[in-house]
């Protein structure tokens, strides 16, 4: 197991190099260190903004870089706000042409790259930032972002350097960064809040060739301390972090205690982060009832009976002083299947049927009521309830119908059957589906329910078992025929949702590999469009497109069931930033009483 210890000789550079203003520094008390203890449930892949797009990654990568823009913590609906910059970008130019200006007087927490020197981030940290999501040798999951956006970025993609200059990103001074677009894109800023927009320093970068991803070094509220990978990750906070908070609060009484508590103040607010990755639900739930954890977000729903009962989190929680939120998570389960797997792929009409055959096999009721506990609802289509383009009155015209599934099979071919029973593909060649799975207690359950669902229509399925870092990397290889996903929000319209289907998008968030001219026409369309009926019909006929060639099987959109420990202070979850550690606070003293008592 690799560990990277950079603290120890980092320290003593950092320390000795910072200067704290003067009222920082007096003969008060030493404080008890406020420590938030967290779990991630997967193991992270690498921590390189440009690379890393796994959750758990994705978690950790927020609280390290900082992307231009970040997003209000307490306004709902969601709304963008400045991160590194003084104020929401000029726009002009029918919005092609958008001005950020940098706020001066933030450093990269310190490494060997910088030579012992404070350096701080400037408007052209961003430009060179941007430009890795075009470097070939990255295979970034992100150029999608820009590719093709950026006025003049076919220089990039001709022959990339990172010397090249493109008038569409360009540092106008040492903090004025202006970005020009070939064409308007009504959700570009929500890409510069994005991890994926984090700023990297090119010292650093190019001090560990290929192995960025494990010298983590940005601007962010937190810095990297101890890191045992796939085990055990603490984040320290960052004494050079110039961050102060402000928010638009509502009108919810308890919003305004968090303003209250929080406006004007430094981020972050509590010294250290302790993450375990948790991959087991039942360690996870044990862990936080015996106060290891200080939150737990999204209950396993095969552990809602050990918390919750009549849908109230149960009496002796209570008493401890637990509290329970409800909340509609932006995210989506869906099975994909590849497009371009000999078996499963195809545009043929033989290969949609069985594709469609295994949409309809699924026990959409069963899945929820048995696995989700109630904890979700049907999904309809890609999109989620809360995401801005989300056609409420859309109803998937491909219902659970076993019956239905086996008289379409027989139609198209699919009549022959081995031995034991299962059907063999036209022309009677041995057919075998193979879909990937997580190795944990609740990818057995989906397991599973997917074989008797399968099995129902006369089809054989194996499983293949592994971490969820190795099947994303398999499937964006395109070496992986089926697997049950799901996709949390980027940004909160539909839009990053249809992405995950667009043809130019495969190997990158295009799993399934889905290339149908039809939808890749209709979804550069709806890029043009401000929100709107001629957008959502877009959406809709998108929809159809989808549920006509089968690419995947929309499964649920999740009801999430979060608990807080009594003595954590300013919690409230954000529907699209992965994380809310940077605004957390502790009661050590109230944690040390409940955990002394239990």
């Amino acid at each position: 197991m690799t560990t990277l210890r950079p603290t120890a000789a980092a320290a003593a550079l950092l320390f000795a190099c910072l200067s704290f203003p003067a009222a920082a520094v007096d003969s008060a008390p030493a404080q008890p260190e406020k420590v938030l203890h967290m779990f991630l449930s997967t193991s992270e892949t690498g921590l390189d903004p440009a690379v890393a797009s796994d959750l758990s990654s994705l978690s950790l990568l927020e609280n390290l870089f900082d992307p231009l823009l970040t997003y209000d913590y307490l306004a709902r609906p969601v709304k963008l706000a400045p991160n590194t910059v003084t104020e929401l970008p000029r726009i002009e130019d029918g919005g092609k042409s958008y001005t950020f200006h940098i706020r001066p007087g933030i450093y990269f927490t310190p490494d060997p790259a910088f030579k012992g020197k404070k350096r701080e981030m400037t408007a052209a940290d961003y430009v060179y930032s941007i430009k890795r999501l075009y470097d070939p040798a990255l295979k970034s999951p992100f150029s999608y972002l820009f590719d093709g956006k950026l006025l003049g970025d076919d220089a990039l993609k001709t022959k990339f350097s990172y010397d090249t200059s493109i008038p569409g990103l360009q540092a106008l001074d040492r903090y004025t960064l202006r970005i020009r677009l070939s064409e308007p894109d009504n959700n570009f800023l929500y890409y510069l809040a994005m991890p994926a927009s984090g700023v990297v320093a090119r010292e650093v970068i190019e001090a560990y060739p290929g192995q960025a991803g494990n010298h983590p070094v940005g601007t962010g509220p937190f810095m990297i301390g101890d890191w045992k990978r796939s085990d055990r990750i603490v984040l320290l906070a960052n004494p050079y972090s110039s961050a102060v908070f402000h928010a638009e609060p509502g009108n919810d009484p308890a919003d305004k205690a968090i303003d209250a508590a929080l406006e004007g103040k430094r981020l972050p607010r509590v010294d250290k982060v302790e993450v375990k990755i948790a991959e087991e639900f039942q360690g996870r739930m044990l862990g936080f009832l015996n106060g290891e954890y200080d939150y737990l977000e999204q209950v396993p729903e095969s552990m809602i009976d050990m918390v919750m009962k009549d849908g109230k989190l149960k009496p002796d929680l209570v008493k401890r002083g637990m509290q329970l939120y409800r909340f509609p998570v932006m995210q989506t389960y869906y099975m994909w299947m590849n497009m371009e797997d000999p078996v499963i792929g195809g545009y043929g009409k033989d290969k949609v049927a069985l594709r469609r055959a295994i949409s309809m096999s699924y026990n959409n009721a069963e899945d929820i009521a048995l696995l989700k506990r109630g904890m979700a609802v049907k999904a309809q289509s890609p999109v989620p309830q809360d995401a801005l383009g989300y056609l409420p009155n859309y109803r998937s015209p491909v219902p659970y119908d076993p019956a239905l599934a086996n008289t379409l099979l027989d139609k198209f071919g699919y009549t022959e059957r081995d031995p034991d029973g299962f059907r063999r593909a036209p022309g009677g060649k041995p057919l075998t589906l193979v879909m990937h799975s997580e190795a944990t207690i609740s990818g057995r359950l989906r397991d599973e329910l997917w074989r008797k669902c399968l099995n129902s229509v006369g089809l054989r399925v194996v499983f293949k078992s592994d971490k969820k870092t190795e099947i994303i990397k398999a499937s964006r290889l395109g070496k992986v025929m089926m697997f049950e996903s799901n996709w949390v929000a980027d940004f909160p319209d539909a839009d990053n949702f249809y992405q995950l289907l667009y043809g130019p998008n495969a190997g990158r968030a295009n799993y399934s590999r889905f290339n149908l001219p039809a939808y890749n026409e209709r979804y550069e369309k709806s890029r043009t469009l401000p929100p709107g009926p001629e957008r959502q019909k877009l959406y809709f006929d998108m929809n159809q497109l989808i549920h006509a060639y089968n690419p995947w099987v929309p499964l649920t959109h999740v009801l999430s069931a979060d608990i807080r420990q009594p003595w954590l202070e300013n919690y409230k979850r954000h529907p699209v930033e992965f994380t809310n550690w940077r605004y957390l606070d502790l009661d050590v003293a109230q944690r040390g009483r409940a955990t002394h008592s239990e």
